[in-house]
């Protein structure tokens, strides 16, 4: 900027001054709007027709890992910034659901706190289920989303008018979906999506505003 003062040459380049430089341009970069990458801008055209994201559960939800107790269950670990993101993303006005081939207590429970409209377990044939739920809610191809990480993804990932995976998703699905994340599955991956639909349908920056953001 034309009212910073220019630092005077240093031997070694690290002076107070281009230090406090160097500061006040990191505040000001943080203080901006997030920087988006071209995978992010070129997603936004496909999800801004989103009203229903479905999502996979192990590897998506979760990071894949399964506890088996010794009772014979098994228990799962959820994050809660991915909560909060399908939180906000139902305020909205965008439904979300989990169509897993697995059935686990733990997972109705998640379903359950998070009032997710939609829950099917135990069903591997995922298109089936889509197809389903397109039957029962009228809504259109293009207007759902999904998330998914392996190859009983696939058949579904097609079918969505928008598809993402998590940064550790395997090969193929990464290669076929149109988005995928930065984060993994059970670290934050599913928030990045929400926020993402968020942004396309324009939504973002007032629910940020509705919580005290900028």
């Amino acid at each position: 900027m034309a009212d910073q003062p220019i630092c005077p040459p240093s031997a070694d380049g690290y002076s107070d001054c281009n230090l406090t430089q160097a500061l006040l341009a990191r505040a000001r970069e943080r203080s901006g709007p997030p920087q988006r990458s071209e995978e992010w801008k070129r997603a936004l055209s496909r999800a801004k027709a989103v009203k229903l994201l479905l999502l996979d559960v192990d590897g998506v939800l979760t990071d894949g890992t399964i506890f088996y107790t010794a009772e014979g269950g098994e228990s799962k670990g959820f994050n809660t910034q991915d909560g909060f993101g399908l939180r906000i993303l139902q305020e909205a006005g965008v439904e979300a659901g989990l169509i897993t081939a697995r059935t686990s207590e733990a997972v109705a429970r998640r379903a359950a706190d998070l009032k997710l409209a939609h829950l099917y377990q135990g069903r591997g044939d995922k298109a089936e289920v889509f197809r389903e739920i397109l039957a029962r809610t009228g809504l259109r191809s293009f207007e759902c989303a999904y998330m998914g990480d392996d190859w009983l993804d696939l058949p579904l990932l097609g079918l969505a008018g928008f598809s993402a995976a998590p940064a550790n998703a395997v090969t193929e699905v990464r290669q076929r979906v149109d988005y995928v994340c930065s984060r993994q599955g059970g670290r934050g991956a599913v928030r990045e999506v929400c926020d993402l639909i968020l942004e396309a349908r324009g939504e973002l920056d007032r629910l940020l505003k509705r919580y005290g953001g900028r």
